[in-house]
């Protein structure tokens, strides 16, 4: 479906992935709550071209929602660490966030396969999710951190995985150049 994008002064480059890695354990559990939001995707998986229409309907949900859901972690809203779900009560977590944006913008007319769940780490070093936003133009972040929409390349973040544009249920690896490797001193 063609939701335009015309803006040259927004094009990005594409987010670099490579092969399947682990699916978050919240993730695991949503899926296993919601199953066709997780289902292998049947339709092709060349990323979006957006018009103007759609470049705006994308920058109205994602103030919308960042506007609409208080920022409340996990721990106070279920009693447990990492509970991926809608935010039905209004409140909700990074995650949450993301599934609440990702659920209006198919509704919209966007293709699961181009909206993508995708964890980060923030410069503080703490883990985070935003959604990635594929297009023929490059690839966008919408995050509950920002109302503006962003070329992934232009966030703080360093990315570490997101769901395949080919299975909502699967993930791949982000390969950035910036994975360090771990070592240890005695």
């Amino acid at each position: 479906m063609g939701l335009g994008f015309s803006t040259p002064a927004l094009a990005a480059s594409a987010m670099p992935v490579g092969g399947v890695t682990s699916q978050p354990i919240g993730h695991f559990e949503f899926c296993e709550q919601h199953r066709r939001d997780c289902a292998p995707h049947n339709a092709s998986t060349v990323a979006a071209r957006l018009t103007n229409f759609g470049w705006k309907t994308v920058v109205s949900i994602n103030a919308a929602v960042n506007a609409e859901i208080e920022p409340m972690t996990d721990e106070e809203l279920y009693g447990r660490e990492e509970v991926w779900a809608y935010p039905v009560s209004g409140a909700g977590d990074c995650e949450d966030f993301v599934l609440e944006k990702r659920r209006r913008l198919m509704q919209a007319g966007i293709a699961a396969s181009d909206l993508l769940i995708t964890v980060v780490r923030k410069p503080n070093g703490e883990g985070h999710a935003v959604l990635t936003l594929r297009t023929n133009d490059g690839d966008f972040i919408l995050d509950n951190l920002n109302d503006d929409v962003l070329a992934w390349s232009d966030t703080p973040y360093t990315f570490l995985k997101r769901q395949a544009s080919f299975d909502s249920g699967r993930w791949v690896k982000v390969e950035t150049g910036t994975d360090l490797p771990v070592a240890s001193l005695r």
